[in-house]
C-alpha cells in the first residue's frame, strides 16, 4: 500500500468520466466517440503505447515496466443498450433510446483510472494490456478483437474482467473457478399462411394460435427433455404479427433464447426448437422458417487466473468478503471468448440490493459509483500481485 494513498482523489476523476460516457451512450460498433474518449486519456496518462480501430471500434492501451517479460490484460465493455432512460440523475442520457443499463460506462471509466493509477506508481514488473472492447451486448465484439489479432498483437498469460452486480451484497466480491456465466444460442420462427377475415377463420389459416401453441409447448425442452439438475431456460422474448383489428394475419414472427452451461444442449435445443416449430406448423397447415443462431458459449474461469484474482480481492476486501460459492447466472458474457482463448477471470463486484426496474438492462438501472474505489485497488493489487515488482534493494 503506498504512504500517500492516490485512490481517494482518483474516485472523483473516474466518476466523473463515468458521467460523461453515461450522458453520450453509443451502440455495439458504434462506439466512435466513446473509443476516442478512452483512447485521448490512455494518452494523457503516459502509457506507452495506444492502439484504435481493433475489431471495429476497440482499444488497446500498453504499459510497460522493468524487464519481465509477463503479461496481462485486463478488460472493459464500450457499449449501451437500445434502452429508453427513466432513470433520475443530472447525467442523462443525451441520445434518444441509447442508455449505459449496464454500467460499461463504470467498467470503461474504472479501468481508464486504473490505467493512470499504474501509469503513475510503476509498481509492477512487465506489461499491462488495457483492453476496451466493442459490443459486449450482442454482436460478440471480443470474438471481433480476436479475430483481429488481439492476443497475437498483444500476447497475454490470463486476462481478467469485473462487472458491477446488482443483487450482490455492497463490499463483495464474487467468482469461482468454472462457470459463472452461462452459453446463450438465439432463434427467430416466422410462421406464415394465408391469414383471414377475422369473422371467417374458416377460409384461412391462423399463424397467431401456431405462435401460441408454440410458445407453450416449446417449455417442454427445458421440463421433459434435458435432466432436472442441468441448468436451462428457454425464454420467448418476443412475438409480432398483425396490424388490423378485423384480419387474421398472414405472418408471425417470435424471437427466443436459450441459456446454459452443457455445450452439448445447443444442439439438442436447436433440434427441438426445430420439431416443435414444424410439428406445429403442420397440424395449422401453415409454413415455418426457424433461423437458430448459435451464441456466446459460457464463462469458464481458469483455475490459476481464479486464484490470482482470489488473492487480490481477499488483500483489497477481506477473504470474508469474497464470495466463492454460489450460484452461476444464466446471463450470458462474450468475455467467454477471451477466457477461452487465453484463460482468465470473471468477477462480480457487489453493487447492493436494488428494485427490478433498476437491475441490469433496466430502464432505472444506476451504477453504483461507491464501487469505484475497491476496483480501483482491486486492479491495482492484483497487478502488483500477478507482476510483483522485485526491489533492487531486495536483490543488492
Amino acid at each position: 500500500m503506498l504512504h500517500n494513498d492516490p485512490i481517494a482523489p482518483l474516485t472523483d476523476e473516474v466518476i466523473s468520466w463515468r458521467h460523461h460516457i453515461h450522458a453520450n451512450p453509443e451502440l455495439g460498433f458504434q462506439e466512435k466517440e466513446t473509443a476516442r474518449f478512452v483512447a485521448k486519456k490512455l494518452r494523457s496518462f503516459g502509457v506507452d503505447e495506444v492502439h484504435e480501430n481493433i475489431g471495429g471500434t476497440g482499444v488497446v492501451g500498453v504499459l510497460r515496466n522493468g524487464n519481465s517479460t509477463h503479461a496481462i490484460g485486463l478488460r472493459a465493455e464500450l457499449d449501451a443498450l437500445p434502452v429508453v432512460e427513466k432513470a433520475d440523475v443530472p447525467y442523462i442520457s443525451k441520445s434518444e433510446g441509447v442508455m449505459h443499463a449496464c454500467g460499461h460506462d463504470g467498467h470503461s471509466a474504472m479501468l481508464l483510472g486504473a490505467a493512470k493509477l499504474l501509469s503513475e506508481t510503476r509498481s509492477f514488473d512487465g506489461t499491462i494490456y488495457f483492453i476496451f472492447q466493442p459490443a459486449e451486448e450482442n454482436e460478440g465484439g471480443s470474438m471481433r478483437m480476436i479475430e483481429d489479432g488481439l492476443f497475437r498483437r498483444f500476447p497475454v498469460e490470463a486476462v481478467y474482467a469485473v462487472h458491477n452486480w446488482p443483487g450482490l451484497k455492497f463490499g463483495t466480491i464474487a467468482t469461482r473457478v468454472g462457470p459463472q456465466m452461462a452459453a446463450v444460442d438465439n432463434f427467430e420462427l416466422t410462421f406464415e399462411g394465408l391469414g383471414s377475415h377475422a369473422a371467417m377463420p374458416q377460409i384461412g389459416d391462423d399463424p397467431i394460435l401456431a405462435a401460441s401453441a408454440f410458445v407453450q409447448t416449446v417449455q417442454r425442452i427445458v421440463s421433459r427433455s434435458v435432466d432436472p439438475l442441468s441448468p436451462l431456460v428457454v425464454s420467448i422474448t418476443q412475438v409480432h404479427g398483425g396490424n388490423v383489428g378485423n384480419i387474421v394475419p398472414k405472418k408471425v414472427w417470435v424471437q427466443g433464447t436459450c441459456r446454459f452451461f452443457e455445450p452439448g444442449l445447443s444442439d439438442h435445443c436447436e433440434k427441438l426448437v426445430g420439431q416443435i416449430a414444424q410439428g406445429i406448423a403442420s397440424a395449422h397447415s401453415l409454413g415455418a422458417n426457424l433461423q437458430y443462431k448459435k451464441g456466446y458459449p459460457p464463462v469458464v474461469n481458469t483455475p490459476e487466473a481464479t486464484a490470482r484474482a482470489i488473492e487480490a480481492a481477499s488483500s483489497v476486501l477481506g477473504s470474508e468478503n469474497v464470495v466463492t460459492d454460489f450460484a452461476a447466472s444464466l446471463g450470458c458474457e462474450d468475455f467467454a471468448y477471451m477466457v477461452r482463448a487465453v484463460g482468465g477471470c470473471y468477477v462480480w463486484i457487489g453493487a447492493g440490493e436494488v428494485g427490478p426496474s433498476e437491475g441490469l438492462h433496466g430502464d432505472k438501472f444506476v451504477f453504483n459509483d461507491g464501487i469505484v474505489p475497491a476496483v480501483l485497488r482491486y486492479w491495482q493489487t492484483l497487478v502488483e500481485q500477478v507482476l510483483p515488482l522485485h526491489s533492487r534493494e531486495a536483490a543488492q
